[in-house]
């Protein structure tokens, strides 16, 4: 069964879900729409990716270099992103026409707002996955499987479960479905209410998790790992890792914030909600490290374990502590709701698109994504079995779906969206819309804008593709 068709079994119900264009859709409050944003933002990169380039990357000077950068790259673009958005009050690619049309431009900028629904879409395929991955490894963990196992064992766990197509793409039809299920239910019962109810238990399950750090007897070393700084340790790579990381977690050039932002209400400050923002997707990737590397180092397993620290690192330690299946359970539940409130971010710009060209019900637009989803995200879970050798400029369907993402449409996005943003949209509409006035913040964002993250993202483009 393709995921579409799942969808449709869930009833007749979600028939009468929403067909307003987005300028009738609104968040209830503020808070919704920071949940909603910080859900998009925090996902599989910031518990699953965030922990083990610390850990590759030395540590403390590392955590001090990606705070620099969230603070210079990530929270004045998502500020252009949720600005475009809410003045548009339409789906990317016809808020960028609209915003080019009012500053008297060419409309071929809504290509810009297309790359991002589309990068978007893309990224979600091969991210279901992933989270597939996660979802999967709560039963794993519920039936101790983890216990009295060797690090072989656990990594030969892990090889397994990628060479076994039916289980992945059964886990990642679960993801889809689930997803699109609340997508489709629209902004206020759908959206807000799974990120209301979602957000605060994964906030409440990560600091239990902190707790249960605490009593390691390590935790103080996994203060020190993570806050510091031991610049000898810091390379020019590690740099541009943490470059590159501050722009990917806040889901920037995605669709995503953009289309949130278009629901956000005139009243709300989106220079004060951007903040909020960046403080809590930072705050959650620190305390998943607080999480991890006590649990790390109280059972002697190496810090920068790169990817396999989550799924094969991390389990072993979950086999030899007390309480260990426990806590493998609330994690890998944790890292699924991190991965679920990201997932639905990256297909609502695509459902609200289709919605406003074609005025169809969410449902009926989720139900054709569905389906186109389902199929792309086959390619992903064959590229680790069945179509493991097969390559496509030399890659995996996997890899390469991830390389045209991450390292092509979502940092030509950004660059023109802080272009757009800073020298296309006039000063007037920019002041108007982001509440700052003509003061000493509104001209730090400008320059910022116009000057220090366009070069920054420039060098992640050009680090990306070898040339730096």
């Amino acid at each position: 069964m393709s995921g579409s068709s799942s969808i449709l079994s869930a009833g007749s119900s979600l028939e009468a879900a929403e067909k307003q264009p987005s300028t009738q859709l609104q968040w209830s409050t503020r808070l919704s729409f920071i949940l909603a944003a910080t859900g998009s933002a925090i996902g599989l990169g910031n518990i699953w990716k965030f922990p083990y380039i610390t850990g590759e990357n030395g540590g403390g000077a590392f955590v001090l270099v990606y705070l620099a950068c969230i603070l210079v790259i990530g929270i004045p673009l998502m500020m252009a992103e949720v600005m475009i958005g809410r003045r548009g009050q339409q789906s990317p690619p016809n808020a960028m026409a609209a915003l080019a049309k009012e500053a008297g431009t060419t409309p071929i900028w809504k290509v810009i707002g297309w790359m991002g629904v589309i990068a978007g879409f893309l990224i979600l395929s091969f991210y279901t996955v992933i989270a597939g991955w996660a979802v999967s490894y709560i039963s794993v963990a519920a039936d101790t499987t983890f216990v009295g196992k060797t690090p072989a064992d656990i990594g030969a766990m892990f090889e397994g479960m990628l060479s076994d197509p039916v289980r992945l793409l059964f886990w990642s039809t679960l993801v889809i479905v689930t997803t699109l299920f609340i997508v489709g239910k629209g902004v206020k019962s759908g959206l807000e209410k799974a990120v209301n109810i979602l957000m605060p238990c994964l906030l409440v399950l990560i600091i239990v998790m902190v707790g249960y750090a605490m009593t390691t007897g390590y935790f103080m070393q996994g203060v020190g790992f993570l806050f510091n700084p031991d610049f000898s340790k810091l390379t020019s790579k590690s740099i541009l890792v943490a470059l590159g990381h501050a722009f990917f977690t806040l889901s920037l050039a995605s669709g995503a914030i953009m289309t949130y932002g278009s629901y956000l209400p005139k009243s709300v400050s989106i220079a004060k909600t951007s903040i909020y923002i960046g403080i809590v997707d930072t705050a959650v990737a620190l305390l998943a490290g607080l999480a991890i590397f006590p649990i790390v180092f109280a059972n002697t397993l190496e810090p920068g374990a790169g990817p396999g620290l989550i799924f094969v690192t991390l389990p072993i330690a979950f086999g030899q502590m007390p309480l260990g299946t426990l806590v493998g359970i609330l994690f890998f539940i944790m890292l699924s709701i991190a991965a679920l409130t990201s997932a639905i971010s990256m297909i609502e710009p695509s459902v609200a698109r289709m919605v406003e060209k074609f005025n169809i019900s969410r449902f009926k637009a989720c139900s054709i994504l569905g389906l186109a989803l389902w199929l792309l995200s086959v390619g992903s879970a064959l590229s680790f079995n069945l179509w493991k050798e097969e390559k496509l400029f030399g890659r995996t369907f996997f890899d390469t779906i991830d390389h045209l993402t991450a390292n092509w449409m979502m940092p030509l996005g950004g660059l023109a969206i802080a272009i757009f943003s800073a020298w296309i949209i006039s000063k007037k509409v920019s002041q108007e819309e982001l509440g700052l006035g003509n003061g000493t913040m509104y001209n730090i964002w400008l320059f910022t804008m116009r000057f220090i993250t366009p070069v920054g993202i420039i060098i992640v483009f050009l680090n990306a593709l070898g040339i730096v």
